[in-house]
C-alpha cells in the first residue's frame, strides 16, 4: 500500500467512530469536520451512502440532504463484524481457536463466564 493511502475499510471505520463519538445524528458536513476536514465532501457523502446501503447507518431527510446516525452501538457493530468474518468459513473452529488463544487472561475469563452462564 502506498504511503498516504488508508487500509480498505478504514474510512468507513473512521466515519462510524465519528458518529459514535458525536452521540447524535450528523450532517455530512459535520462528519467531514469531525474527521478533520481533510476529506472531500463528496468522499464523505460516498462513504455515508455506502454505510447506509450496508445498513450500518440510518438516515432521515434534513433540509436539502440527510442526517445520519449509527444503526447499532459499537459493541453490536464489532460483534457483527466478527460474525461476518466467520460466516461461511470452512475453518471456523480453527479461527475461533486462534482467536481464543490470543485473548489476555481477563478477556478469556470474561468469555468463559459468559459461555458458562445460563442464557435465554
Amino acid at each position: 500500500m502506498s504511503e498516504g493511502r488508508r487500509a480498505p475499510g478504514a474510512l468507513e471505520s473512521e466515519v462510524m467512530a465519528a458518529l459514535w463519538a458525536a452521540g447524535r445524528e450528523l450532517t455530512p458536513a459535520e462528519v467531514q469536520a469531525a474527521l478533520g476536514g481533510t476529506l472531500a465532501y463528496n468522499t464523505v457523502l460516498t462513504i455515508l451512502g455506502r454505510l447506509h446501503d450496508k445498513r450500518r447507518l440510518v438516515r432521515r431527510p434534513a433540509g436539502r440532504g440527510h442526517v445520519y446516525w449509527p444503526a447499532e452501538d459499537e459493541a453490536a457493530f464489532a460483534a457483527q463484524t466478527m460474525r461476518a468474518t466467520l460466516a461461511g468459513r470452512p475453518d471456523r473452529e480453527r479461527v475461533l481457536q486462534q482467536f481464543a488463544a490470543a485473548l489476555d487472561d481477563a478477556d478469556a475469563a470474561a468469555l468463559r463466564a459468559f459461555l458458562e452462564a445460563d442464557r435465554p
